[in-house]
Order: C-alpha cells, then sequence, then structure tokens
C-alpha cells in the first residue's frame, strides 16, 4: 500500500470528527490494526479498502492517492467553475480582498491569453507550475495558522515543505528565463512569445477590461518590492 493511504484514512476520520475507536466499531476491526493502517505500519488488503470507501463514501482512487476528488471523477475543463462570474460561492471578507482577487484574476488572465499566444507548451507547464506552487504554499500557511484542522491534507512534511518550495520556485523561475530566451529558435516557435508586441497601448486595446487590472497589480507589486528593500 502506498504511503498516501494511511495520511488520507486519518485525515477522513478526523475530517468527521470520528475515534479510532468508534471508526475501529463500526468497520469491526481492533483499535489496534486501524492504528497501524493509520500509521502505515501494516498493509491492508483490497477488501478493506473497498469497505472503507464505503464507510467514508469515497472512491479507491481517492482512498489510494490517486485522486484529489472524493468521487473519483476525473475533472475536466468544462468542470471548472470560473469563480470571477459565478456567483454562488459564498467569499466573505473586507473590499480589500475582494480588489486584490480581481487585480490577480484579471492579470493571471492576461498572463495565459500570451502564453496561448505563445503555443509554447513548454512554457505554459513552467508558468502555470510556479503559480500553482505560490498558490499552494500560500494556502498551507492559511491552512496550518489553525492547528485545530485535520492533519493530513497534505504529502510533504511541515519539516521540509517550505525549502522544497523555494526551491522548485527558483528552478521553475530559471526554466521559465531559458524558455524564453530559447524561444524562437526552432520552427515550432514560430508564434513564440519573442514575435509578440507588447507595449501599454497594445494591452490596453487588445484587453480593455483587464489592463488596468494588471496595471495597478504592477504598480502595487513595485511598491511593495521597494518597501521591503528600502
Amino acid at each position: 500500500m502506498n504511503k498516501d493511504f494511511s495520511r488520507i484514512i486519518t485525515l477522513l476520520r478526523k475530517e468527521k470528527g470520528l475515534s479510532q475507536k468508534q471508526v475501529a466499531t463500526d468497520l469491526n476491526i481492533s483499535q489496534a490494526l486501524l492504528s497501524h493502517y493509520e500509521k502505515g505500519v501494516r498493509e491492508c488488503g483490497l477488501d478493506f479498502v473497498i469497505k472503507l470507501s464505503d464507510y467514508y463514501n469515497v472512491s479507491c482512487d481517492y482512498l489510494l492517492g490517486k485522486t484529489p476528488n472524493k468521487s473519483g471523477k476525473t475533472l475536466n475543463l468544462e468542470d471548472i467553475p470560473d469563480s470571477s462570474e459565478n456567483k454562488d460561492n459564498k467569499f466573505s471578507g473586507s473590499v480589500l480582498p475582494t480588489l486584490n482577487k480581481k487585480l490577480i484574476v484579471n492579470s493571471i488572465s492576461i498572463i495565459f491569453d500570451l502564453l496561448g499566444k505563445s503555443k509554447n507548451k513548454s512554457l505554459t507547464g513552467e508558468v502555470s507550475g510556479y503559480l500553482m506552487i505560490c498558490v499552494y504554499n500560500v494556502f498551507r500557511n492559511l491552512y496550518s495558522a489553525n492547528a485545530k484542522n485535520p492533519q493530513g491534507l497534505f504529502k510533504i512534511p511541515n519539516t521540509s515543505y517550505e525549502a522544497l518550495c523555494s526551491a522548485s520556485l527558483s528552478l521553475l523561475e530559471l526554466s521559465i528565463k531559458r524558455t524564453i530566451k530559447s524561444s524562437g529558435k526552432s520552427k515550432e516557435d514560430a508564434a513564440s512569445l519573442a514575435k509578440l508586441p507588447l507595449s501599454p497601448d497594445i494591452i490596453s486595446k487588445e484587453y480593455p477590461l483587464y489592463a488596468a487590472s494588471l496595471y495597478n497589480l504592477l504598480q502595487t507589486g513595485e511598491n511593495a518590492i521597494s518597501a521591503k528593500i528600502k
């Protein structure tokens, strides 16, 4: 059994506020055996995986760490909601978080449109990876702020994730720079970023709805950087 299994079954139990004793009783096994499963000391059989799947109402693939979706459903483009248009999501807070969210979302929309025009899969993957790790790092800090939140959502131990995030971001930034520098040198890169003209006027014309957000984000970012180095 993989390492994800023990982490996930522990997370599910804590998420539901159940004790090991209660779950063991419900599953008709000893508490000691369940403890061994949760610690990864012992491996269970396929029958028990299926039993846990029914008990927690999740898919076997989720229990085994093969998908982050509890139902096991494969995520398609059509399934991803647009948070900027979806009114069903409940976002709370002051005006500042809402404003900053719009600046970030609209600016990222421009970035990904430019990546689409570049037709460079490597660059798209590297930029996506960089942004995803940034979001992962921030969310992990927010999630971990409350010690009562059920632990086990993350695979990487608390002792090493910050260093690994920092290293990954540095490597991805280097890859992004190398990819941009080398783009346009092959026939496949005929529509690379090196051939995409950009200027404030062009951006405002191409992205009339999002350009102001980008300019405000750039100004805010530079002000924050300048404040740090003073």
